[in-house]
């Protein structure tokens, strides 16, 4: 049976990186469960419709949909084949559950990085409009090296609306809310949930990976 990964991390942790440097050393499908959402709705499916019923009313699309999505984009035959890399799903223990009746998950990676640290990356991050160039006033790494300008092309660098202190409040606690309950429940099946460094997960090697997903 095709391999069955799941990330759990706070919003701005790295689930975007990691996902990618995993697909370079396994060649699984990343599925997105809002990229779903929103690929159906555009699609105009069945799931597509009901979700827009609920999305415009501002209220959250219900599990049964959510898990009919799910089913259906695992059991294609690329997620069949190569396997396939849950991101945003499940957010509760029932849609954990329900997720186990149709397959079969191999690791939970969960990133773990403190609010502190996490809070710098969201609110130090800036950008590029010009050239897409991403940089964090707080990581000398990633620093401008003139401030408020891309080094590439000079552009003055832009902040995100919601990259602010309320949202970002608001979305850890979210997380930590949604992802504490589904956790506790991938823990109690022996050596499924393997914790990674969020500090440290855009340096990750291949063998590191490896063995986190082994």
């Amino acid at each position: 049976m095709a391999r069955g990964i799941v990330l759990f991390g706070a919003p701005g942790a790295g689930k975007g990186t990691l996902a990618d440097k995993i697909k370079k050393v396994f060649p699984v499908v990343h599925v997105s469960t809002g990229d779903l959402l929103r690929e159906n709705v555009r699609r105009g499916t069945e799931v597509g419709k009901k979700a827009k019923g609920f999305m415009d009313q501002g209220k959250l699309v219900p599990d049964d949909i959510v898990i009919a999505m799910v089913r259906e984009r695992i059991g294609k035959d690329d997620a069949r084949k190569s396997g396939f890399m849950l991101d945003g799903f499940p957010r509760t223990v029932e849609q954990a559950q329900a997720l186990d009746k149709v397959a079969r998950i191999d690791a939970v990676l969960v990133i773990d990085i403190k609010k502190e640290d996490l809070r710098k990356r969201i609110l130090g991050r800036r950008s590029c409009t010009k050239c897409g160039k991403i940089y964090n006033i707080y990581n000398e790494r990633l620093r401008p090296k003139r401030e408020g300008f891309c080094d590439n092309d000079g552009t003055k660098l832009m902040q995100r609306d919601d990259d602010n202190e309320d949202t970002f409040e608001k979305r850890w606690n979210t997380y930590l809310g949604q992802s504490e309950h589904v956790i506790d429940y991938y823990s109690k099946k022996a050596g499924l949930v393997r914790r990674l460094d969020g500090t440290r997960t855009m340096d990750l090697s291949e063998e590191e990976l490896r063995k986190a997903l082994s």
